[in-house]
């Protein structure tokens, strides 16, 4: 059985995700992140600066994902589910400032959650992504330290992104910050700093949402395209917000509104550009970190104008304490919900059933996997009917084979 040994291995095998991890934990300068237009942001390593050094591959979740906790940490949890992870409280609601309600994606609940620890804990900034004002396609790494900032960065962005290529940023930084980004995000940024005893206590409140996958920019600039827009004449891009779901919404150089195409048909065609390594991923619902938060599409009606509800899983005691501080301040408005309701609003929990199949036919073939460490991935495949059992097993086999992933297949070839 071939494994991971380098992080040349985890690019060439399929299982980077672009999270930027590596290059900040790199002291030698010897990866370079960039952006492959159809695969995503990848690490191109100099060799020559690496010299073998596996440093790296400590914090890269394409690598090893670890959501394993610790008896004293389980104290008090609710009932572990084998399809959502073991959470604190679950809640459902959205936040309580009606204009950044509105712009977020789906209840503006981090964004506002993020205000109050600018605003009531003192913290000095979040470090999370924003649109890239040169090519609105793209998204760019940024810290926002007030209101104005935070809500003309609202709303998902589903285009490459790595926000972990800037924490160097909150572990030089004289006091916490909050961190916003994708699972996979926050499971380096907790591998990190454990090793990284700085970074560890500036980490004021880690945070990250429900993700289905990450589509490539090439995702992005063919939906221009069908929708026969220049990009050359774009000003603005915005994938969801200003209303519940919110859309593609594009706008020309001179401010006027170009194009809007409802989400779910925008991430219909999006959803077809998502990497290997997503497909891979059983934590869509986000269990490393201090808190998750996602759509409540259990609550969702298409013929409603509904400004946004979410649903928050705190998954550490810092997170628990941070929302109940943040609704007591006024800035959530939440009730509370529980374990069936995220299945019930999240399909990311099907996926989940599918990952053991999908492991199953890589290490088949003797392809390199990621580990991902107190998941319960067998458990949470026996769940799982007889037909996606022999889906996510055959249909993996079948895929793996057709399009040559059971070899190396390197991004940078030499």
């Amino acid at each position: 059985m071939r494994s991971i040994r380098s992080l040349q291995d985890v690019v060439d095998w399929g299982l980077c995700i672009g999270c930027g991890a590596c290059y900040s934990v790199c002291e030698k300068g010897a990866v370079e992140l960039i952006n492959v237009e159809h695969i995503g942001i990848r690490p191109k390593i100099k060799s020559e600066l690496c010299n073998g050094c596996t440093a790296c591959l400590v914090c890269c979740p394409g690598n090893r994902v670890d959501a394993s906790r610790d008896k004293n940490e389980r104290a008090g949890m609710e009932k572990d589910s084998v399809l959502i992870g073991p959470t604190f409280d679950i809640w459902e609601g959205f936040s309580t400032d009606p204009e950044i309600r509105y712009c977020g994606s789906s209840g503006g609940l981090l964004t506002a959650l993020s205000l109050y620890c600018l605003e009531k804990e003192s913290m000095k900034f979040v470090l999370h992504i924003g649109m890239d004002t040169n090519m609105p396609w793209m998204n760019r790494t940024v810290m926002s330290r007030t209101r104005e900032e935070l809500l003309s960065r609202t709303g998902s962005r589903y285009a490459v992104s790595s926000p972990c290529d800037s924490l160097k940023l909150i572990e030089e930084s004289d006091r916490p910050c909050v961190f916003i980004g994708k699972p996979c995000d926050t499971a380096a940024v907790q591998a990190l700093r454990k090793v990284r005893p700085q970074l560890d206590a500036n980490l004021g409140l880690v945070l990250t949402f429900c993700c289905a996958g990450v589509p490539s920019t090439r995702g992005s600039l063919d939906l221009l395209e069908k929708l026969d827009l220049e990009k050359d004449k774009i000003s603005h891009i915005s994938y969801r917000g200003n209303g519940w779901p919110g859309g593609f919404t594009v706008c020309g150089r001179d401010g006027e509104k170009k194009q809007f195409l409802p989400y779910m048909e925008s991430w219909h065609f999006l959803q077809k550009y998502r990497s290997f390594r997503c497909k891979l991923c059983p934590d869509g619902l986000g269990e490393v970190c201090d808190l998750s938060c996602g759509d409540a599409w259990h609550k969702y009606t298409k013929d409603t104008d509904d400004p946004g509800l979410s649903l928050v899983m705190t998954r550490s005691r810092h997170g628990q304490e941070m929302v109940r501080k943040a609704m007591a301040a006024g800035y959530l408005t939440l009730r509370r919900s529980n374990s069936a309701s995220v299945i019930k609003a999240q399909g990311l929990v099907e996926r989940r059933m599918e990952i053991f199949g999908r492991q199953l036919a890589m290490k088949l073939l003797m392809i390199p996997t990621t580990q991902f460490i107190g998941f319960r991935l067998l458990g949470a495949w026996l769940k799982a009917p007889i037909m996606v059992k022999i889906k996510s097993f055959g249909g993996t086999l079948r895929r793996l084979i057709q399009r040559g992933l059971w070899h190396r297949n390197p991004v940078f070839p030499n």
